[in-house]
């Protein structure tokens, strides 16, 4: 850590349940040189990646569905997300680590993907880095149902979206999915479906 403002910093364990919450005490050093004592807490829940597979020919898009708890607490009404695929680096590197989530999310199986992004989520509450990639998919890749990983209680529902669908469904609020977002105004930007 290289930041001088920064000193005395100290970390206590909240919660280690599902991941980890640990609460930080840490003197900070204002623009006029005095010292405040600080508090934050932050949530661990480790790393990730994202993809957006792209299928040009189609002009589709493969995205999930599944429920999201702290959405469903949050005003979602009924829980439900469309997102790209995502999962946990779980010692992996991005790269084998999304293309593992592809299989077991979505079955498609897929050989090259492209880094574009590292992005801090959520800097002001979650530790995660989220490396997002694009991939392009073809219907001969698809090897399995996908729905996600059964000892990992995901419930995920495979759609495929023409392109153009999913930038609408994007600007009316249906996908609201900051790395989903992302990833599809991404693809808009740099023309995939050129």
């Amino acid at each position: 850590m290289k930041n001088s403002r920064i000193r005395n910093i100290k970390k206590e364990l909240l919660s280690d349940n599902w991941y980890t919450l640990n609460k930080f005490t840490f003197e900070y050093q204002k623009d006029d040189s005095s010292w405040e004592t600080q508090h934050r807490e932050a949530y661990d829940r480790g790393n990730g990646a994202a993809i957006l597979l792209y299928n040009k020919r189609k002009g589709a898009v493969v995205l999930t569905r599944q429920f999201r708890m702290p959405t469903y607490v949050n005003g979602n009404e009924d829980g439900m997300m469309i997102e790209v695929c995502a999962g946990l680096l779980d010692g992996d590197n991005p790269e084998d680590c999304i293309r593992k989530e592809v299989e077991e999310e979505t079955g498609y199986q897929i050989d090259n993907v492209q880094r574009v992004f590292e992005t801090y989520m959520s800097p002001g509450s979650v530790t995660e880095i989220l490396y997002l990639f694009v991939g392009a998919y073809e219907d001969r890749m698809k090897v399995g149902e996908g729905g996600g990983a059964e000892d990992e209680t995901e419930n995920i529902e495979v759609l495929e979206i023409p392109f153009i669908k999913a930038l609408e469904m994007m600007a009316s609020g249906e996908i609201n999915d900051s790395k989903t977002i992302i990833l599809l105004q991404y693809a808009a930007m740099n023309g995939l479906f050129v």
